[in-house]
């Protein structure tokens, strides 16, 4: 399934047409010590210690924790996550999700009207950027937040940034937390007075990824303890994807509107209880679905409310992002210790609506050697390149980077985080295709990447 330059730019700026991609890697064996073979060629380390890149290519600081401030006067908070970039008449505005937990040093600030509860310090910062990558400010547009870490675009504009969390009110924390909100990038008076959309379900979310046809939102759960799922909310009837409209549907129609269901996998007359069971690229299930009994979680996490058999689960549930008529969604890793069948270091799957299957469209095989420069794991965070191919975000062990790959589906390098360990987060790009903006997470780096992306 090795996708043309056209394939990918008709996906749009969310990195949809992934998976066919990177299964022209593996075919037709497992995706597992990918060399690097093309690309821009090969990173040049940085004197600064901070991004190896490719000759010719350079980064600039938009926001760095603790260093850069907001217009409150408050530092840039920590940890860096999922991020969009959204075309702005004077340049571009990033939607910066900050995964916060508790223990990091800076925090979204509790400002008047945008905290949802003063007692968590996650959220989301807005950071304008002028047609060159530079920052120009940066201000919080949602606080009192948990563990902000991806979300997804919706196609009427806006973000949607998920709380991995199931943490409930408590101690500090004076609220229930595992939603999702929603974030204007333009109208400040749209994030005032935080609305959690609880008829999403509250668990931990990681990613979204809209069906712009009929607004159905599909949902990937981080979790363990088992392992997480994949969920389906299908909106009611009548319902119209735009601005504010989810908002207005939470308060209007409360906390069960529209219908909530979880994913159940079968290969004939077998249920699949682990996506870790599929092992080739082209495994295809059938796909039923299965209502979420109590969504808000309030005795019993989602996730443990179904019986044995009954609902398909997965390890490390992550990116998700809409191409191709369907949702694909990504699983970052897999091992028999944590309840998986099988072991493994990344799938792709994508889900098909109109035939109600699931497929396996890539696997990466464990990395025996994650210190290595040439070998990759984890993917997480995915971006199609305008200039044909994409680029993913490393979420493994060992060195981390932003890994490149062709439209004829081969793996290059494109940035090495040479400051430590931390993974890459939220890459995307400007509309116009001239920067790739990306994160070193900890301990806390926004970038802008420029260089000859024309170049092959």
């Amino acid at each position: 399934m090795a996708l043309t330059r056209r394939d990918l730019l008709r996906t749009g700026a969310l990195g949809i047409a992934v998976a066919g991609s990177i299964d022209a890697i593996a075919a037709p064996v497992a995706a597992a010590n990918v060399r690097r073979p093309t690309g821009y060629g090969p990173l040049v380390e940085d004197p600064a210690g901070l991004l190896a890149l490719p000759r010719e290519f350079s980064y600039r600081v938009v926001a760095q924790a603790g260093v850069t401030t907001l217009e409150s006067g408050h530092p840039t908070p920590s940890d860096a996550d999922g991020t969009a970039c959204f075309r702005d008449r004077s340049g571009f505005v990033l939607v910066n999700n900050h995964e916060i937990g508790g223990d990091e040093p800076f925090r979204v600030p509790t400002l008047p009207g945008i905290t949802y509860d003063p007692g968590a310090g996650g959220g989301t910062t807005n950071i304008l950027v002028d047609h060159w990558g530079r920052r120009v400010r940066e201000y919080a547009s949602l606080a009192g937040t948990h563990n902000n870490c991806a979300g997804g675009h919706t196609p009427w504009g806006t973000w949607l940034t998920c709380e991995e969390t199931e943490q409930r009110a408590g101690g500090v924390y004076q609220k229930d937390h595992g939603y999702v909100f929603e974030v204007d990038p333009f109208d400040r008076r749209a994030n005032e007075n935080p609305v959690p959309l609880k008829f999403l379900g509250r668990y931990s979310h990681e990613a979204v990824a809209v069906d712009p046809h009929d607004s159905t939102i599909y949902l990937t759960e981080d979790a363990s303890g088992p392992n997480g799922l994949y969920f389906r909310w299908t909106p009611p009837k009548g319902f119209r994807g735009r601005r504010g409209a989810l908002r207005q549907l939470q308060l209007t129609a409360g906390d069960n509107a529209g219908r909530l269901q979880a994913m159940s996998c079968f290969k004939g007359g077998k249920h699949i209880d682990d996506l870790s069971e599929a092992t080739r690229p082209g495994t295809r299930y059938r796909v039923k679905w299965v209502d979420v009994p109590e969504r808000d979680a309030r005795e019993e996490s989602v996730r443990k409310q179904f019986a044995a058999g009954e609902v398909t689960h997965s390890r490390k549930l992550e990116g998700a992002y809409w191409g191709d008529g369907g949702a694909y969604f990504v699983a970052s890793y897999a091992r028999t210790s944590d309840g998986s069948v099988n072991e493994h270091d990344g799938q792709v799957w994508f889900y098909d609506p109109r035939t109600e299957t699931v497929e396996l469209k890539t696997i990466f095989g464990v990395n025996p050697d994650p210190d290595a420069d040439t070998n990759y794991d984890g993917p997480d965070n995915i971006t199609v390149s305008p200039h044909g191919g994409l680029i993913l975000a490393e979420d493994g062990e060992g060195l981390s980077h932003l890994v490149g790959v062709t439209d004829t589906g081969k793996a290059y390098p494109m940035a090495r985080n040479e400051l430590n360990d931390s993974e890459f987060t939220g890459p995307t790009f400007s509309q116009d295709g001239r920067i790739l903006f990306a994160n070193i997470q900890t301990p806390g780096y926004v970038f802008a990447i420029t260089g000859p992306w024309h170049r092959w």
